[in-house]
């Protein structure tokens, strides 16, 4: 007899999420589209998510995990804290599509938890919290001046989010300009 991990149910359902936000937008989204979706029954989607906003809550928490981990991977291949924040997706490469596609979605998505602050809903701003918290005191830690490496966050903030929007991204070469520019250090 062959034990299922309850992770990977955990996973299946919240990649179903995933994909039905990307495919359908955040309307038609429900409990049992997502259960379909994930090959479990709604029973089964309940055991992990008690609600549509556990639910969410859940995908935001993923996905918070998934951008530390980006950036813990960054670091250890010799990238700056700064480098990889001032990193704007730019919607012709295909990941990074992919990644503007989940961001919106989480957006969507986190927008609809401004309900009552439950414990999947609180757990869920808490953990998206910490990740910018320790954004940015990898930002602090890294870059002497705290106005420029507040600068350096917003100007970050500011990229990506012009990416979410699909506003046309900055030229490369001013962008590469931009980035340079920032990441000099200003004298005291």
């Amino acid at each position: 007899m062959t034990t299922r991990d309850p992770s990977s149910t955990r996973n299946r359902i919240l990649d179903a999420l995933e994909t039905l936000l990307l495919e359908k937008g955040l309307a038609q989204v429900t409990l049992e589209s997502v259960a379909a979706a994930a090959g479990v029954s709604k029973g089964g989607l309940l055991y992990h998510f008690k609600s549509k906003d556990a639910l969410l809550a859940g995908l935001v928490l993923r996905l918070a995990e998934r951008a530390d981990q980006q950036l813990e991977t960054a670091v250890a291949q010799g990238k700056s804290v700064a480098e990889w924040y001032l990193q704007a997706p730019h919607p012709d490469n295909a990941d990074d599509a992919l990644e503007i596609a989940v961001q919106r979605s989480m957006l969507a998505a986190m927008r609809t938890l401004d309900g009552p602050q439950d414990g999947d809903v609180a757990a869920a701003d808490r953990a998206f919290d910490a990740v910018m918290a320790k954004w940015q005191a990898g930002l602090d830690s890294e870059i002497q001046d705290p106005i420029h490496a507040q600068i350096v966050g917003l100007v970050g903030d500011g990229l990506y989010l012009r990416a979410l929007l699909g506003l046309p991204p900055v030229a490369p070469d001013l962008y590469r300009r931009v980035v340079s520019r920032l990441l000099k250090q200003p004298s005291a």
